[in-house]
């Protein structure tokens, strides 16, 4: 590599890691720059070099004055949209604790080392359930290649017993499995696919799948019809059950959770001064029942009877 092209990538690199809109170098910060790293540069063949940059597109904005003053302006990230990158990787139990260091050192890269030392910063997550390892992780990238690809995955599936060991299902049965796609939901990752042994499309949560491989087999095709946008409203948000056409009572206060359960799509009606009614269509599932609880009757279930009914039992049951 010709000394002019090593200097100009150096020049560049300089640029990235030092100069940033707060923190402008002269020609003269520059040349010495270079100098200590053992290359030959005047001031005039700097100047010359950073239009040789410019006119490659990389943004390098002069400060006109005396003296002059650099820095790199369009960077790929912008420093808020870096903030906001680092801050989900810290927050998401997903990640395992090693790889949210290392995302977080490749996210600094794409800033200045002043705006580096802004990205690491104090934030508050609940470290509950958070993951020792990368096979998730792993997993999630081998779901990715399935889908991409076409083809089935063999996996085995796991639940957790009174003992807090795993429990692999129908005796450490081999899921053949197609894969849709990926859902992401309250910080936990699922796979939506057919499964060959339940012969329907079923939901599986990624850190219960255990030895997954990729086979050659191709995948089972999307039946008829799927929508995974509806599939992940329902099954995903409320889990299994069948989808009903549910009324709900509700006081006025509730209004913020239906929306934030349901979306502002949904269908109400103002019925008095202190409550509304609200349509949804949603698996009429223990855990849709446990989501009415919550509000303590300020959200009841008054149609369709059975549905209600069936509420009414779980309580019962709940009981004793």
């Amino acid at each position: 590599m010709s000394e002019n092209r090593s200097r100009i990538l150096y020049l560049k690199q300089y640029l990235e890691e030092y100069a940033d809109e707060l923190h402008p170098v002269t020609l003269t910060d520059i040349t010495a720059k270079l100098k200590a790293a053992g290359m030959d540069a005047s001031r005039q063949t700097v100047a010359r070099e950073i239009e040789q940059l410019t006119s490659a597109g990389v943004d390098v904005v002069c400060n006109t004055g005396k003296p002059s003053q650099y820095f790199i302006g369009d960077r790929t990230f912008e420093l808020p949209e870096l903030k906001l990158l680092v801050d989900a990787v810290t927050a998401s139990r997903f990640i395992p604790p090693k790889k949210t260091a290392a995302l977080i050192d490749k996210l600094s890269g794409f800033a200045s080392v002043h705006q580096a030392g802004e990205l690491r910063r104090s934030l508050y997550t609940d470290k509950q359930a958070r993951p020792v390892g990368d096979k998730a992780y792993i997993t999630v990238d081998l779901l990715h290649t399935a889908e991409s690809t076409g083809k089935k995955i063999i996996c085995k599936y796991f639940e957790w017993g009174a003992d807090k060991k795993k429990v692999y299902r129908h005796r450490r049965q081999d899921y053949y499995f197609s894969p849709y796609g990926l859902i992401w939901n309250n910080d936990r990752y699922y796979t939506v696919g057919w499964s060959d042994s339940h012969d329907r499309v079923i939901t599986l949560r990624v850190d219960r799948i255990a030895a997954p491989k990729l086979t050659d087999t191709p995948a089972v095709p999307r039946p008829e019809g799927f929508d995974m946008a509806f599939y992940a409203d329902t099954v995903i948000n409320m889990y299994d059950g069948p989808v009903r056409d549910v009324t709900l009572h509700c006081e006025n206060s509730m209004m913020k959770h239906v929306i934030d359960r349901f979306g502002e799509d949904i269908k109400t009606r103002i019925l008095d001064e202190q409550h509304f009614t609200a349509r949804v269509s949603v698996p009429a599932s223990p855990t849709f029942f446990a989501w009415v609880f919550t509000f303590g009757g300020s959200i009841k279930i008054t149609a369709p009877e059975d549905v209600a009914a069936s509420y009414r039992d779980m309580l019962k049951a709940a009981m004793g």
